[in-house]
């Protein structure tokens, strides 16, 4: 799978980061490589292993909604905001291959002060839509130590 010819620019994070999504310090992690696009969208070309499988040969739903939700959490995190998941609406169109390369991209639709709505979607290796998410996500104040 590629990008269609576009730059992307890799998405860096801290070795020491323990998402479960993104961080490299998480070996339970999906290690997931998000990359920016020239239009502020992110995506992530990925082969899930079947440890993470629901019934064999697919993706369990929980894993697919990170996945989405890992992609809304980054676009957001690309107009340089921190933010966390408040709500998110998952259409499981049609069962997500484990093994397999997919495509998972995000978008950041729009902001209106600490609210942040974004969408993600993640495609099969022919180009068509398996999953898709709509999501509200709040910007975070930084933590307290």
């Amino acid at each position: 799978m590629s990008s269609e010819g576009q730059r992307l620019t890799p998405f860096a994070h801290a070795a020491n980061n323990r998402c479960f999504g993104c961080g490299p310090a998480n070996s339970l992690g999906l290690h997931l490589d998000f990359f920016l696009a020239p239009d502020g969208a992110v995506e992530c070309c990925a082969i899930v292993s079947d440890l993470y499988e629901g019934p064999p040969g697919y993706l369990h739903g929980g894993i697919i909604a990170t996945l989405l939700d890992e992609a809304m959490s980054k676009a957001v995190r690309a107009s340089g905001k921190t933010a966390m998941t408040r709500k998110m609406e998952v259409e499981y169109l049609r069962p997500v291959p484990s093994g397999a390369e997919i495509r998972i991209e995000g978008r950041l639709l729009r902001s209106e002060g600490r609210k942040n709505w974004a969408e993600a979607k993640i495609l099969h290796q022919d180009g068509s839509p398996l999953a898709q998410a709509a999501g509200l996500f709040i910007e975070m104040s930084p933590r307290k130590t």
